[in-house]
């Protein structure tokens, strides 16, 4: 029988974290409490509280209710997150070893679209380095259009679908797909939606496991800010089985950080870059923080509704032809390695962007980050996570990117729950034409 693993649920779904209630009093660590009660405690701090404090119905009617709400509630999802996964490492631990991993054997394929295929970005090379077997993240798309040549060509693997609806028309044909295909593959399905079709999907079948997540995960909003920050943290446990209690620290002083930017003054000036004058943005990471870079530019040209363009890179991948993008109206986001070698290519790059006079200014987020690094007026350094490593830098960079995509879209007249009102994009995407192989 197939496994349900979710943070708040029935018994079939192994209910792995508290039940919720109405009645709990207020706790003193605000992290742990209820999430109302840590978006009141922002109400009178700076840009982000000054929007919280207007009344629902104003939030409503400004188009923003639902995404600030997402966007600050993080730190306390994340810590939920993870304690649930912690708690069900047995389970995990066991589907893992379906296809061998715990005895360094098999593969894992990490898979999704769009921002969910950049939660797998941010979680294949540390996945990889901790379970000690292949980990790749192939875009759902690819998948379905060639099996063949992204699964592992030889012994069993797993492939994880990180998705916040589980609706998508892709990523269920993909799963439809490889059950119908040989039996060397199991599916294990991490979503923020429990009445999805890719959860309801692990009760039919007992090659498909499923991790739902709390229901406040699952946005609102068009674009995807709790949800993405949830599944990363939730993929990471999966290397979690063998050490549960350093994982559980690493997001706590994760949601931490996150927690101090929101409350202090970072967020106000992130809200002024925001209203830069930008035109188009570039953003650059290296390892898993390709990935973060890639979530982060997306948010950006999604809640922008392309009015702000923009493009995400490797720090040494920049020189090789994407340099050209960076001009006199380009905003320059730069996620800064904690690793000192990784940093030091990192450090050359920007070095050179300002020789060449590129860029109007500079956004730099990381630990420790060299003060000297925001050398012309209007840079920024958001640098609140010391001793982080890369790996749980990624959610903070893209809550960075959150932030700096919500106040941009609200400088330009937009609304963030739903800044794409002609309906190019949408929530789920569109139902479209699967064509099956015969």
């Amino acid at each position: 029988m197939s496994t349900r693993i979710g943070v708040h649920g029935t018994i079939d779904r192994m209910t792995v974290g508290p039940a919720s209630s109405n009645s709990t009093p207020p706790h003193p660590d605000p992290l742990r409490g209820p999430v109302d009660d840590w978006i009141a405690s922002l109400a009178s701090r700076g840009e982000i509280g000054g929007l919280l404090g207007r009344p629902s119905a104003e939030q409503e009617s400004g188009g923003y209710r639902h995404t600030l709400r997402e966007i600050v509630q993080q730190p306390l999802t994340w810590i939920e997150t993870a304690s649930a996964l912690a708690g069900a490492r047995d389970r995990l631990d066991g589907i893992l070893g379906e296809v061998g991993v715990p005895a360094g054997k098999g593969a894992i394929v990490l898979t999704g679209s769009g921002s969910s295929l950049y939660a797998g970005e941010c979680l294949a090379l540390p996945l990889q380095r901790e379970l000690r077997v292949p980990v790749q993240a192939v875009a759902a798309g690819q998948l379905l259009t060639h099996p063949c040549s992204c699964l592992p060509p030889s012994g069993p693997y797993l492939v994880v679908s990180f998705a916040r609806s589980g609706n998508s028309p892709e990523s269920l044909a993909v799963l439809e797909e490889l059950l119908a295909g040989d039996d060397r593959g199991r599916h294990l399905v991490v979503t923020c939606n429990r009445e999805g079709a890719l959860a309801r999907a692990s009760s039919h079948s007992p090659r498909v496991h499923a991790v739902v997540l709390d229901e406040k995960t699952e946005d609102k909003s068009l674009v995807m800010t709790s949800s993405f920050t949830n599944l990363v943290l939730a993929g990471a446990g999966l290397a979690s089985t063998r050490r549960p209690d350093a994982y559980l620290g690493r997001v706590e002083s994760a949601a931490r950080a996150a927690a101090g930017l929101l409350e202090g003054g970072r967020a106000d000036a992130i809200a002024r870059v925001a209203r830069g004058g930008f035109l188009s943005a570039v953003y650059v990471g290296s390892g898993c923080r390709t990935g973060s870079a890639r979530e982060a530019a997306l948010k950006m040209l999604e809640m922008t509704a392309g009015r702000v363009l923009t493009i995400a890179e490797s720090f040494l991948g920049l020189r090789h032809g994407p340099m050209s993008a960076v001009h006199d109206q380009t905003l320059v986001v730069a996620f800064l390695s904690s690793d000192p070698v990784v940093r030091a290519y990192e450090v050359d790059l920007l070095g050179e962007l300002d020789r060449k006079d590129l860029g109007i200014h500079k956004l730099v987020v990381g630990s420790a980050v060299p003060p000297g690094l925001a050398s012309r007026p209007g840079d920024v350094i958001v640098d609140g996570a010391p001793g982080l490593p890369d790996d749980d830098l990624v959610v903070l960079d893209v809550l960075v990117g959150q932030l700096l995509a919500f106040f941009r879209c609200l400088g330009e007249g937009l609304r963030p729950d739903s800044p794409s009102a002609d309906g190019v994009i949408n929530r789920v995407v569109e139902s479209f034409t699967i064509h099956r192989r015969h």
